[in-house]
């Protein structure tokens, strides 16, 4: 089984105030928010985009999720780097990281009941 298409965009801030604003201003509607500043955004059909604030001496960084429709059936081929294995988040998901033949990270989330 292979990936099933993003499912989102993460992003860092080291402003989620004016992070959410920005994209409110885009059309962008605010889903949730959590009690530490970050939250997740829809706009149209499209993936969802979660901001996270972190702080200003960190350097913020983006990526991609992709839809893993089941974490049993993932087989990743020669060329996919396993950096983390799916693992249980705090929002209730199995996540992933691996990283791609130019140095980037990708994160895959499959559902906790997989």
């Amino acid at each position: 089984m292979t990936t099933d298409g993003i499912e989102a965009v993460f992003l860092e801030s080291h402003n989620w105030g004016r992070a959410a604003r920005f994209f409110q201003a885009l059309g962008f509607t605010l889903e949730f928010e959590t009690d530490h500043d970050s939250g997740q955004f829809r706009g149209g059909d499209g993936p969802s985009v979660f901001i996270a604030e972190v702080p200003e001496n960190r350097p913020t960084t983006t990526r991609l999720v992709l839809k893993v429709p089941d974490e049993t059936a993932f087989r990743p081929g020669p060329d996919v780097e396993i950096v983390t294995p799916f693992e249980d988040t705090h929002y209730g998901t199995r996540e992933a990281t691996v990283r791609d033949p130019d140095g980037r990270l990708w994160s895959l989330q499959a559902p906790a009941n997989s």
